[in-house]
């Protein structure tokens, strides 16, 4: 999906049921003017890939794709 919007993605991602997991703020902002979506995982542009994977895992195990639903979590 190259040259998407980032409202296209959320779009697509909750046609999906998919948690979209990012690195942009700009989701952060859709999600505040109540956009759903099937999920947001945001992380800084400082975060190591093990922390993501770790934190991935272990929201998917607590939360499930259910629980993620027009929600955030911050890694």
């Amino acid at each position: 999906m190259r040259g998407a919007t980032d409202e296209e993605l959320l779009n697509y991602a909750l046609s999906q049921r998919r948690v979209v997991l990012t690195q942009d703020a700009d989701f952060l902002r859709l999600h505040a003017t109540g956009t759903n979506h099937a999920g947001i995982i945001y992380a800084s542009q400082q975060t190591p890939v093990g922390k993501l994977i770790h934190g991935v895992m272990l929201i998917a195990g607590v939360l499930g794709a259910e629980g993620m639903i027009d929600h955030i979590e911050f890694l």
